[in-house]
């Protein structure tokens, strides 16, 4: 039996440049570095809490308060919360403020970090959008809409926003191919 060959879509030059091209991972690293110190100091905040309303002895009570300040959003002729996401807030959230606190907390922290030191860069960046979509669906704005874009461009420019960093290192290691630079030319994605 053989394999054919999968039919290859090429890649715009203007794409290429942005997502794929070495030569912009300094303009990444700076982007993915910010949006990585947000999520860590963030974190960090909620771990360290004194109160202890994140992680501690009250873990549960910020994510109650926040979570029943949501539901308080549900009315009106153009709600800021969703009927369906009012559903799980008040159906699967709430019941589990302790589970989400926890969740929430080391979950920004560790997406911040992973960011920061470029690993596992898009991937880091999807649970990040994540959250940010979480919040601005139960009615937050703050940051999260300015950080739920640039989590989109990190994603999308995973192959060199992690390139300075650790995931110029790790992935290759986990079989998945980088662009490798090439002189007088851009970016181009290497083989394997």
């Amino acid at each position: 039996m053989t394999h054919s060959a999968r039919p290859m879509i090429p890649e715009p030059y203007l794409t290429q440049l942005l997502f794929a091209n070495p030569r912009l991972a300094p303009l990444w690293a700076i982007l993915r570095i910010y949006v990585g110190y947000e999520w860590l100091t963030a974190g960090w905040a909620k771990v360290t809490n004194p109160a202890g309303v994140w992680v501690g002895e009250k873990a549960g009570t910020a994510v109650t308060g926040f979570l029943k300040g949501a539901l308080a959003k549900t009315t009106g002729e153009h709600p800021d919360v969703p009927g369906w996401y009012a559903w799980f807030v008040q159906h699967v959230a709430l019941p589990n403020a302790t589970l989400f606190s926890y969740a929430v907390a080391y979950g920004e922290v560790l997406v911040g970090i992973a960011l920061i030191l470029g690993l596992f860069t898009g991937l880091a960046a999807f649970f990040g959008g994540f959250m940010n979509a979480s919040y601005l669906l139960a009615g937050t704005l703050s940051t999260n809409p300015l950080l739920f874009i640039l989590a989109t461009w990190l994603v999308l420019g995973w192959r060199v926003a992690g390139y300075w960093g650790l995931d110029r290192w790790v992935l290759p290691r986990l079989g998945v191919s980088l662009p490798v630079g090439r002189a007088g030319g851009g970016g181009r994605l290497k083989s394997t």
